[in-house]
């Protein structure tokens, strides 16, 4: 039952996140081969002064070798670092 949380800075209207909302959902029924009603989709709206302490250093840095789609704007931390 895969559940996606999409965590972003905040300002974003309603339609644009049940937009993206729905393209998720359509590809994770397409690709993963789930029912609409398995999946969830969430979102977490996180000011930008505090991206690195909520985001950056617990979902990017901790667990760098279980991204499948590395940031640009995050340099990829030295081994042992993560």
């Amino acid at each position: 039952m895969p559940h996606v949380v999409v965590k972003l800075w905040p300002g974003k209207p309603k339609e644009q996140k049940t937009a993206l909302s729905e393209a998720i959902v359509r590809q994770v029924t397409e690709i993963l081969g789930y029912g609409r009603d398995a999946v969830s989709v969430g979102f977490e709206e996180i000011p930008a002064e505090r991206w690195t302490d909520r985001v950056v250093e617990p979902d990017i840095l901790a667990k760098w070798d279980t991204l499948v789609k590395e940031p640009g704007y995050v340099p990829k931390p030295k081994p042992g670092q993560s």
